[in-house]
This record gives structure tokens, sequence and C-alpha cells, in this order.
């Protein structure tokens, strides 16, 4: 048997590639940033040549550190950033423009336009693909990219283009071009995918004005796609495993029951909580979306996206300077006892559920004289628990499941000040397992399982341990106060950019 696996981790920010045994353990790893584009205000970009040509790298430099050859490797997992848009050249592999990616709002007045017009087709996309209508979703990229690009219309509607999410992108690249597919999970982020058949939508297609000749075919997250031309790696690897990111950290974080749910504090911060065979639509600026196709079996997730998390680190970081590294964010926080009454919202580019409006804008609001930088920190990182706190409620009403505890993932989650925080604003234990790599655990066991290298579900448990659990602290008077005061700040950033003819 072979001896790893292997997970490439395409995020939104760098690539990564981890190589895991049998028994979970990180062997080896690489990681490499890509460059982020802002042409417009509210506009995000990505060059998807350099998505793949940094995860190739990275891939290439894990395997060498860990001393493996392609015959060691079982199979590949991906796990990727999720709605982000490509369309490429069938023949020829190459991108016809930059991607549109997951963060840009570039299509806001088209949703608009696209709700206004008919009323009635918010709820047909809800019923069928379990998400809002927003510009944070493929399907109005897809249409932006065919309007906007010269050319792209008149191939796509020839067979010439392919389009796909970074999972598509990698696995056609890998494969140089055989393989067209997308997991599950994925085709569910697009607005093109109906959850309760699995299979494209022609009406949601025919609204958007998306040839369906575009679309990759779409297989469970849990399957042998193909296996990598020769040349990457020395030899063929299988390709057996593909989720988006949040679907896959719910996976690595063993989240199989319905009611379990996780919080991935990545650049932005995203929950999901497992509901089971069966979708539920929100009734409370949720989405439903597939978490996993696996054992044909498939289950579903009720999630809410919050934009801008370790994001908001960084913006104190690089914009406003008041901190070095992302990791100083936590004493400095701690020098304060509170915020000093001062509230931070960063929606930098909207906000996500449960609101959706991509016209908000960030605010700091209950400045005083008082108010100083540190201040300003702490109130930056309690924004990444509060705005988790409002999905967290929303889940609990559509659900009917009481959170008993909420697993956490992603870089911030180190923080042991935000962890607390989030205990005490949440009033649920707060458990961080001792890997918090579970993006990419997530996507190594769902290839690991396709190929046999695990045998079910219950050795992935195994594998799960925790480092530390955070209770709640703080009293539901001070709490109550807490929350007022963020909803009060929350209503100051609604609809701003549009007042301000953005």
């Amino acid at each position: 048997m072979a001896k790893y696996v292997m997970a490439l981790d395409a995020g939104t920010t760098s690539n990564r590639c981890i190589i895991f045994d049998q028994k979970g353990n990180m062997i080896a790893g690489a990681q490499k940033e890509f460059t982020q584009f802002f042409p417009h205000p509210g506009w995000v970009e990505h060059d998807a040549s350099e998505i793949w040509q940094t995860q190739l790298i990275v891939a290439r430099e894990a395997m060498k550190k860990a001393g493996a050859e392609y015959s060691d490797i079982a199979a590949i997992g991906i796990t990727n950033q999720r709605e982000t848009t490509i369309l490429w050249d069938r023949a020829t592999g190459q991108p016809v423009s930059h991607a549109i990616v997951w963060q840009c709002r570039r299509t806001a007045d088209f949703t608009e336009e696209l709700k206004a017009k008919n009323p009635g087709i918010v709820e047909k996309f809800r019923k069928k693909t379990g998400l809002v209508i927003d510009p944070y979703f493929s399907g109005t990229k897809i249409r932006w990219l065919l309007d906007n690009v010269p050319g792209a219309r008149e191939r796509a509607e020839k067979g010439e283009l392919c389009f796909g999410t970074v999972d598509s992108w990698l696995i056609y690249k890998l494969t140089k071009g055989k393989v067209h597919v997308t997991d599950y999970s994925n085709a569910s982020r697009t607005l093109l995918f109906n959850i309760n058949t699995l299979q494209w939508d022609e009406e949601l297609c025919r609204i958007l004005d998306i040839p369906m000749s575009l679309l990759p075919e779409a297989k469970p997250s849990s399957c042998v796609y193909g296996e990598t031309d020769p040349e990457f790696f020395g030899g063929p690897i299988r390709i057996a495993g593909a989720c988006g990111d949040q679907q896959c950290a719910l996976f690595g974080q063993t989240c199989f029951q319905p009611g379990e749910a996780k919080n991935t504090y990545g650049t932005g911060a995203f929950l999901l909580m497992n509901i089971g065979e069966k979708p539920i639509l929100s009734q409370n600026g949720l989405v439903t979306t597939i978490a996993w196709g696996l054992d044909h079996e498939v289950v579903y997730a009720l999630e809410g996206s919050v934009y801008v998390a370790g994001a908001a680190i960084q913006w104190l970081r690089d914009e406003l300077r008041v901190v070095d590294s992302s990791p100083d964010s936590e004493y400095f926080a701690t020098r304060v006892k509170d915020t000093n009454g001062c509230y931070v919202v960063p929606a930098f580019t909207g906000l996500g559920a449960p609101y959706w409006d991509p016209y908000a804008r960030g605010v700091i609001t209950g400045l005083t004289r008082g108010v100083n930088k540190y201040h300003i920190i702490r109130a930056t990182l309690e924004s990444l628990a509060f705005q988790s706190n409002d999905v967290l409620q929303a889940m609990e009403r559509d659900s009917g499941y009481r959170l008993c505890s909420l697993k956490v993932d992603g870089g911030a989650c180190r923080n042991d000040f935000l962890m607390q925080f989030q205990s005490d604003i949440s009033n649920a234990p707060i458990r961080r397992p001792s890997c918090v790599e579970t993006t990419a655990m997530g996507a190594s066991y769902l290839a690991g399982l396709a190929v046999g290298y695990w045998d079910s579900k219950e050795d992935v448990i195994k594998n799960w341990s925790i480092d530390r659990e955070f209770t709640p602290r703080m009293d539901s008077e001070e709490r109550e106060k807490q929350l007022r005061g963020w909803r009060q700040a929350v209503a100051a950033t609604r609809g701003w950019a549009k007042e301000s003819g953005e």
C-alpha cells in the first residue's frame, strides 16, 4: 500500500500542499502566496495560470520534503476556494481572462436588477439551489465574463470554452485536459445546480443566459476522477477527492452527525452545520449547501459566510499598520480590559449571512476621545466573534438544534483571546482540535476513502483529537449589552455604498 495521501489546498491568498499519513499526521507541507488584483473598488481577481503554477510548485516541494515518489501517494484530494470563477479555452487550457474571486462584488447591480424584474425568482433559485441570488456565487460571475470578455459568449455557444471553480481548473490542468469535472459541493455554490436532483438546472442556466456546454460533469466528493499526467510527478497519481474548502473542514472536523457545526476562521469566516440527508431551506438568511457526496449518500449543511474575518486582522497589519504581525493582535487586544464602547464592523466588501447586503461598508462606531489603538485592535478581533454569532443564532432557528459546542479551525483559531470571546458571546463551548489544518485533512480523507487508504469514517473519527476547550465566562446581562451595541453598529453599515453613490 502507498504510504501517504496528498491534499492540495487552493486558498484565496495562497496555495498549499500537505502530505498526511494514515494516522492523520502531517508529514510535509509547502505554501506559496499568489497575486491579488483589485482593479476597481469591490472587485477582486486572480490569475488562474498563477494559481495552477503555484499549486504545482508546492505539490512538488511537499513531495520532496517528504522524500516521496509518485508511487508513495495513494491519492490526491483537492480542496479549494469556492465560487471563484474561471473560463478557459477547451483546446489550449488557457484562461480567457482573470478569474473573478468569490469576494468580488462587481455583479451587485445585475443581481438587484434580476430580483427587481421578477420577484418570484428569488424563491425559485432558493428552492432549487438552496442559495440566495447574490454576487457571491459563481452564476452571475460567469454571466459577467460572457458579456464583458470580447468573443467569450460566441466561443462559449460554440462549445469552445469551459467553466470551472478552482477544483475543476486544477483537475483539468493536472490531467492535461482529459477530465472536466467538479464535485457536488462545489457545484452547489454556482446558482446553477439543483441540489435536489443533483443535476445542472436547464431553467436556471436559461435565466442567467449561460450555455450548459460550459459546465463540468458533477460527481460525488469522494470519487476517482482520473489521474495526473506522468509529466508532473514522475508518474500517474489518482485524483480521488474534491470538495469546497468549507465542506472539507466540516468533514475534517468529523461533524458527521446532524446538528454538529464548525467555524473556519480564514480570510472570511465560514460556519457550517450538518443537517443530514435532506435539505432544510433557511428562513433566517442562511444558505443550504451540499456538504459532500460519499458512499452513495449526499449530506447537506446550513451555511453562513462572513466575508471578512482574518482579512480584518490583515487590515490592521497592512493598512492601519497598528500591528507588525497578525499574532501581535492578541497581545495588544489584552492590553485593555474592553473596547471602551468601540465597535468595528469590517464590511469591506459588503455583509454576507445573515444580512446579504453587498452595499454595506465598514465602520468604526462608538468613538470617543478615550479610544486608542488597543481598543480598535480589540474591537476588530471581537468583530470576528460577533459576525460568527449572528450566523450561529440563525442556524439554531433554522435547524431546531441547540448548539452544544462549536469546533473551530483556520489561522485565527490559534488566538486564545478570540476563542474565549467567541465562547462568551455565543454562550457555547468552543473546541479547538490538535491539528487545525482540517480543510486539507478533509480533502485527504475524502480521497483516501475513495481508494481504500482508509476503510470508513470511523478511521477518520479516531484521528481527531482536541487541543483545548473554551467555556463561557460572561454573564447574560453583559452578553446582551454587548450584542445590542453590535446590532447598532451593524445597522450603521447598511446600504452605505448605494447611498454614497459608490
